[in-house]
C-alpha cells in the first residue's frame, strides 16, 4: 500500500527519449525505443503515466530517433502536459539533451527519468521518495539508486559508491559497486550550469564536477527495478510484472 501523499519537490520532469535503441535491434529498426511495449503499453508510457499518477504536471521529452512516432504519440496525452524538445539535427546525448531542454523545464529543481526506466515502487512512489530526500541547499542531484543484489536483467559491475551521508563516489575501474543508477534523479538546475562548449556530451559531466563538490547524493530505492537495453530484457520484465 502506498503511503501519504507527500508534496513533491517538483511538478515538471524531463524525459530522456532520444536515443538511437542499438542494442534493442532489430526490435529498433523501424520502432523508436521508447516506444517498444512492455505488458502492452509502450515504455515511454509507463514512464509519463508514473509521472501522471504521482501528480507531475509537466514533462518535457526530447526526440531524435524515429522523433515524429515520439511526438505524435506524446500529442494524444492529456497528462502530464508534453512538451518536446527537438533533437532531430543532432542528437546531444544526455547532458547536450538537458542543457538544450532546460529553458522549457520551467522550475528549481525538475525530476529526470530514462524512457525505459521500469520499476514498481515501494511504499512511497519514486518521486514523493526524491522528494522526501531532497535538500536543494545541500543537493545540485539525487540520483535514485538500486542495490546491485536487486536488480533485474542488470548484467554491469554497478556505477556508485554510497556513503554515510547520502554522497555518491563512482566505482572504481575493474572493481564492482553495490548500487546502479536507476535511470530516475532529481535535479536543481544550478547542476547545468557552465556546460561544456562542445553541444554533444553525458551527464556524467555534471555528474562529476558535483560529485567533486560534494553535490552529488543518492537514496536507495526501496522497490522492483528492471533493465530493459535487449528483446531478451522484455519477457523476464512481463513476468515479474505479473507476478509482483
Amino acid at each position: 500500500m502506498t503511503l501519504g501523499r507527500e508534496p513533491l519537490a517538483s511538478d515538471v520532469a524531463m524525459v530522456m527519449a532520444a536515443g538511437l535503441g542499438k542494442r534493442m535491434r532489430p526490435l529498433t529498426a523501424t520502432t523508436p525505443k521508447p516506444m517498444v511495449k512492455v505488458c502492452g503499453k509502450p515504455m515511454l508510457d509507463h514512464a509519463l503515466d508514473r509521472l501522471a499518477d504521482a501528480g507531475v504536471a509537466r514533462a518535457v521529452v526530447n526526440v531524435h530517433y524515429l522523433a515524429d512516432a515520439i511526438e505524435a504519440h506524446v500529442k494524444r496525452r492529456n497528462a502530464p502536459a508534453v512538451t518536446v524538445s527537438d533533437e532531430r539535427e543532432q542528437l546531444l546525448e544526455t547532458g547536450g539533451g538537458l542543457v538544450k531542454a532546460l529553458p522549457l523545464l520551467d522550475a528549481d529543481s525538475f525530476f529526470c527519468l530514462n524512457s525505459d526506466a521500469i520499476w514498481l515502487d515501494g511504499p512511497r512512489d519514486v518521486f514523493r521518495q526524491l522528494s522526501m530526500a531532497w535538500d536543494p541547499e545541500r543537493m545540485d542531484a539525487l540520483l535514485l539508486l538500486v542495490p546491485h543484489m536487486r536488480t533485474h536483467n542488470y548484467r554491469g559491475q554497478g556505477d556508485f559508491h554510497l556513503d554515510p551521508v547520502g554522497q555518491l563516489s563512482r566505482r572504481a575501474p575493474g572493481r564492482v559497486a553495490p548500487f546502479v543508477f536507476s535511470g530516475i534523479q532529481l535535479i536543481h538546475r544550478r547542476l547545468l550550469r557552465d556546460p561544456p562548449a562542445e553541444a554533444k556530451f553525458s551527464t556524467n559531466v555534471f555528474w562529476q564536477r558535483a560529485m567533486e563538490e560534494g553535490r552529488l547524493f543518492g537514496t536507495i530505492h526501496a522497490g522492483e527495478w528492471i533493465e530493459i537495453g535487449e528483446p531478451h530484457h522484455i519477457k523476464p520484465a512481463e513476468e515479474l510484472f505479473t507476478r509482483v
